[in-house]
Order: C-alpha cells, then structure tokens, then sequence
C-alpha cells in the first residue's frame, strides 16, 4: 500500500508519499481500506517531531479515518467484511489500509456519505468524552468554546446546542463567528477584538460559564479560571499556547472549580472503546436526525497531505479538512 511517512521531522514538505509494508489485523482488529482520513493539530505536532505515536501504534500520522472493512483478525464478532465503517485511530489515518481495534470502529451514521464520515469519530469522541463524560455540562448550563470554529468547536457547538445548554464561542474574525452563530451559538466573542472573561460575565449576568473547553492552555489558564461560574469546570484539551503557566489557588478554591487535562490518543483500548460506545449510543442517533451535522471545509488528496497541512496551519478553515484515498472513488 501507500501512506504518508515522516522520514525525518519537519515542515509539510517532510510528509512523503511512499509504498510501504500492509498492515496486517492482529487479536481483535480489523483490517479498513480506507476511503477518506481527516487532518487534526496532533498531526502537525507528530509532523515536527513533537508527538510521537503510542508504542505499537502506526507510526503514519492519521487520527480518524472511513472506509471498508477488507479483513477481520482473530476474535473479532460484530463486524463483516464489506461493512461500510468510521473509526478512532492511534495513528495510520493517512494510509490505503489501516489495521483497528474493533472496539474504536463506529458504523457510518445513517444519510452520511461514507467519505464525510472520516471527519467524525475524533472530534465526536473529544466533545463527548470531555464535556459530558468528564465535564457532565447539564441542560441549561453555559459552556463557552475556545477555537469555536475549529472541528473540535464546531461539533461541541451543535452537541451542547442538541442537549439544552447555551453555547458561547471565541474565534478571530467575524465570518468564523457568523458561521458559528449558523451552528447554534448565542454568545459570540472575537478574541482579537473582545475580552473573553468581561464578555462571558457580561453575557451571564455575571454568572460566567459553568464549563469551558479549552485548546489554548497555558496562556488562557489564569483568564479561564476568572470566566468560570461558581462550580464551574475547565476541560484542557490542548495546549497551542504554551504548557506552564501560573495558577492563583485562591480563585480557583473561590469559585469551587475543577480543572481537568485529557488527551485521546495515548489512553488505553478499553477506555477508547468505553468512549466510542458512548459516542455510538449518545451522538450517533443526533447525526443521522439533522441535529449534528459535519462540518467539512475542504477535501484534499491524501498525496497532498502537505497542502491540507499548510491549510490547517493557516487557520482560515472553519471545520475538518478531509484527505481523500485515490482508490476511493
């Protein structure tokens, strides 16, 4: 087969398009051809030389990916080859073939072409996991979304909206917060512009936002703390500004607060295939309605990864940027 490997670490230009070994399906996984693979920030950093794969993992970049199951390994039930079928990866994505714990393949939510649903299972598996599972943001709640027009934002938009919360969202520039307010959001702060924490208690009446998903970290940790409501909690998923940073105890113990750091991709296969089930029984049904729908800014070639990469980097997308296998069509 083909994939995108990283000989040596670096800029978009390192991504090579290159024949290598097929993968083969061990104890409980399957084999996909994949159809379509979706870019994600860890990719980049896996790019740099910054995020290395979990240990026995792919050592392709590839976080998510749709396609075909082509094989089944020993003891895996449930799944037949031919089943159309998106999946959370530890890596490998960005490949014609990519071996998967049955435990981390989704079914491709009814009415969903099969290539779109490769921008699904990891911005689906982080909302869910951080701002329901470990976050509980409850019906009526406010949750405020930074990067709310990245795909992690734009599916915690529309999730947070489909249960009953009241969704505020930061984003740099004015037709990335219409497209979010087309989503669902009610409260809509330009971070270039707007201070988030006065704009949050302002829109709150002063309350501020009982959850926050978070992919800045270290810069905003001080400010997000300040934009919390009493009992709030602040989900760190990311950490584009920085990893340290100073903490004032005394205003989080004032506001009764929780932090909470998680990654996805290093966690073990239980606990993903406890997420994906979730997933699979909480957000799947809310897709194949209307009330989640994908959110794709641009299909690329998967040869062109650096180009998707670049674009991704550029910040000017809104959404998931989608690589497209060639044997797909």
């Amino acid at each position: 087969m083909h994939a995108i490997t990283i000989p040596e670490p670096g800029g978009p230009e390192a991504l090579v398009w290159a024949e290598v070994p097929d993968p083969v399906p061990g104890e409980g996984e399957v084999l996909v051809d994949v159809v379509a693979s979706a870019v994600n920030r860890a990719d980049l950093l896996q790019r740099q030389g910054f995020y290395d794969p979990p240990p026995g993992s792919s050592p392709y970049p590839g976080l998510e990916c749709a396609g075909r199951i082509s094989a089944l390994g020993p003891g895996v039930s449930g799944w037949a080859v031919g089943d159309e079928v998106c999946a959370l990866l530890s890596g490998g994505g960005y490949a014609e073939k990519v071996a998967v714990p049955s435990g981390q393949l989704l079914p491709v939510p009814a009415g969903l072409e099969l290539a779109t649903a490769a921008a699904l299972p990891e911005v689906a598996c982080t909302v869910w996991s951080n701002v329901f599972m470990v976050a509980h943001l409850r019906r009526g709640e406010t949750l405020l979304v930074h990067g709310g027009a990245s795909g992690i934002g734009t599916m915690a938009i529309q999730l947070a909206k489909a249960l009953g919360a009241r969704v505020a969202v930061t984003a740099g520039s004015s037709d990335k917060l219409a497209r979010c307010a087309e989503l669902g959001a009610d409260i809509l702060i330009d971070y270039r512009e707007q201070d988030f924490v006065e704009e949050i208690h302002k829109a709150t009446d002063g309350a501020g936002a009982d959850v926050i998903l978070d992919i800045v970290g270290a810069k905003y940790l001080a400010r997000n703390v300040e934009a919390l409501a009493v009992n709030g909690r602040l989900a760190v998923i990311g950490m584009q500004g920085g990893v340290k940073a100073e903490l004032n105890l005394g205003a989080l113990l004032r506001k009764r607060g929780a932090i909470t750091a998680t990654s996805l991709r290093g966690r073990p296969p239980a606990e993903k295939a406890a997420i994906v089930a979730a997933v699979r029984e909480h957000v799947w049904p809310l897709v194949a309605d209307g009330h989640v729908r994908t959110v794709v800014d641009q299909r690329l070639p998967l040869s062109d990864a650096a180009q998707a990469h670049r674009a991704l980097d550029a910040g000017t997308h809104v959404g998931k940027i989608l690589l497209i296998a060639p044997s797909s069509g």
